[in-house]
């Protein structure tokens, strides 16, 4: 489905933070004016209300995560974990709350019942002035918002918008299937821009390497797409589908298929997929109560991108090689696996290395710390860090449980 330019309309505001002073675009829509309909603040106005927890998200490299409320939203930092701010409004709340790294420029899109910010608005604003520097309005609902440095992506149901952040001008346009899980990651090195969605047929994941102006579809699985991730660089990507049990890891140059490994035998959901910065590892969370961890045996230099880019031009038939590491992976091999036989041993499907439980039905999201910790944040306040034996594996052992909603730790 094609959603015409014109049931799109973006109002932006002139800044003097993190956007020029000039050039400001007011694109789409020729009466936009400044925006200053996100109310000021109000500190400790709902201290007598019980809070709604809307949404959990990890910035972009894992040290912090935001939290929607119904009153507003707030800032947690992971190692010490710590609330470093929160904001709350009389006004509602807000289902989307997107940061940028550490800076105080955060993306926001309102949700709720009685919240005041339409659903289909995306605002950009900044913390440090307290107001909104730039908007963006839709037709429809606004699913997903990523920010890097120098992009602003907002991803509706059938389309996605890359934004440039310096005059948020509009640079492309991608048609997807139905995605309302507004699933959408990005790279994160300032040397590479890859862009990764689904695609417009069932199990196919899209990767846009706007830095080589190439686009490679990926047929990662039979079923819809359930949950994807890139690498920091953008390399690799692995995805998992709404059968939720295989996760694949693929080289996003050339679409080939590096790894898989096995979360269950039986239908599950994947709420979130991470990868340790050394690409060593992976971990898993589901609806089955269970954080799974992986050994992966990926092969990353010092200049990952830069390899890939390298094995892509050359187009080899060693590339493949180059990028799976010589030595055996630590995963249980899967008796399970329907590619036993067929294709070479690194694609046979893998059990997890070392595990975590959880209360099921409760909406947790993973990602790695430091020296092996495993950092969880969960839908019902709970925020969980725990350590795997990376030599044995098994079960993980907790060390620090938080309910962060009832905490009074915070920034004064």
């Amino acid at each position: 489905m094609t959603v015409p330019s014109s049931h799109m309309s973006s109002i932006v505001s002139t800044s003097r933070g993190i956007l020029p002073s000039t050039g400001i675009s007011t694109r789409d829509n020729p009466s936009a004016g400044a925006s200053g309909s996100f109310s000021q603040p109000e500190p400790e106005s709902n201290e007598c209300d019980e809070t709604e927890l809307f949404s959990v998200s990890w910035n972009q490299d894992y040290g912090c995560f935001a939290a929607g409320t119904n009153h507003g939203f707030r800032i947690y930092n992971c190692d010490p974990f710590k609330e470093t701010f929160r904001r709350d409004l009389k006004s509602g709340g807000f289902k989307i709350v997107e940061m940028l790294f550490r800076s105080n420029i955060l993306a926001l899109v309102g949700g709720g019942a009685n919240s005041q910010y339409p659903p289909n608005k995306v605002m950009i604003w900044d913390d440090h002035q307290s107001r909104c520097i730039g908007e963006f309005a839709f037709r429809s609902e606004v699913r997903a918002v990523k920010l890097r440095r120098d992009r602003i992506i907002v991803v509706l149901e059938h389309k996605i918008y890359v934004y440039n952040f310096m005059d948020l001008k509009l640079l492309h346009q991608i048609e997807t299937l139905a995605n309302p899980r507004g699933l959408c990651c990005l790279s994160h090195h300032s040397n590479t821009f890859v862009l990764a969605c689904p695609g417009l047929q069932r199990g196919q994941v899209r990767i846009e390497h706007f830095g080589l102006n190439m686009t490679k579809l990926i047929h990662a699985h039979d079923s819809h797409i359930a949950c994807f991730t890139l690498t920091m660089d953008g390399l690799l990507l692995a995805s998992a589908s709404t059968k939720g049990t295989l996760i694949r890891i693929f080289n996003t140059m050339d679409g080939t298929r590096l790894q898989e490994v096995r979360r269950g035998g039986n239908r599950a959901e994947i709420y979130s997929i991470a990868l340790s910065p050394n690409v060593q590892w992976l971990a898993a969370s589901s609806d089955k109560g269970t954080v799974h961890i992986f050994s992966l045996r990926v092969r990353v230099g010092e200049d990952s991108a830069a390899q890939g880019l390298a094995l892509f031009q050359q187009n080899s038939s060693t590339s493949l090689d180059a990028l799976i590491s010589p030595n055996a992976g630590s995963n249980p091999s899967s008796s399970l696996s329907f590619m036993r036989g067929v294709l070479p041993k690194y694609f046979s499907s893998e059990w997890s290395f070392a595990q975590f439980h959880l209360p099921e039905d409760i909406q947790f999201i993973a990602a790695f710390g430091s020296q092996n910790a495993v950092i969880i944040v969960g839908t019902d306040g709970s925020f969980y860090r725990c350590r795997f034996d990376p030599v044995h594996g098994g079960e993980m052992l907790q060390q620090e449980y938080v309910h962060f909603l009832k905490t009074e730790s915070r920034l004064r």
